[in-house]
């Protein structure tokens, strides 16, 4: 039997992920984490990007965060409290893409450093999703 160690990924809408794991991978603020059974505790901000648990089955799950959040890591359980986190068969593609166009649009035209924060939030946060999308969409090929 394999070491495995329980991960919690919630974000504040809703429970997105509570199972066990073999690895899970996050994108930390100064790159990519990889958490294993027995890693040493931590606590890190996470910025928007992906996390992916790769369950005992060796599936993986993949979670799209969306406006980063907070990984700790604990001797028998890895916590992810995300601002915003949706998992990557459930992202809506049509309406990632209508963010993403409205958000270059509100960077074109920008008036203040104020829009000018929220539109690149929404661009980061709309670029998450589609990469994500495309993470499953290769996964499913193979």
């Amino acid at each position: 039997m394999s070491l495995t160690i329980r991960v919690e990924v919630v974000s504040a809408e809703a429970e997105i992920y509570s199972g066990e794991a073999t690895l899970v991978v996050a994108t930390g603020e100064v790159g990519e984490l990889g958490i294993t059974p027995r890693h040493a505790p931590l606590i890190t901000r996470l910025k928007p990007g992906k996390v992916v648990v790769t369950q005992p089955d060796g599936e993986k799950v993949d979670i799209a965060v969306t406006s980063g959040g907070i990984l700790e890591v604990q001797p028998q359980v890895v916590t992810v409290l995300a601002d915003t986190a949706i998992r990557s068969e459930n992202i809506d593609e049509e309406a990632a893409q209508r963010a993403k166009k409205e958000a270059e649009d509100a960077l074109a035209n920008r008036t203040d450093a104020l829009e000018v924060a929220e539109a690149q939030a929404k661009l980061a946060e709309a670029i998450t999703q589609l990469q994500a999308l495309e993470r499953l969409r290769k996964t499913l090929k193979h």
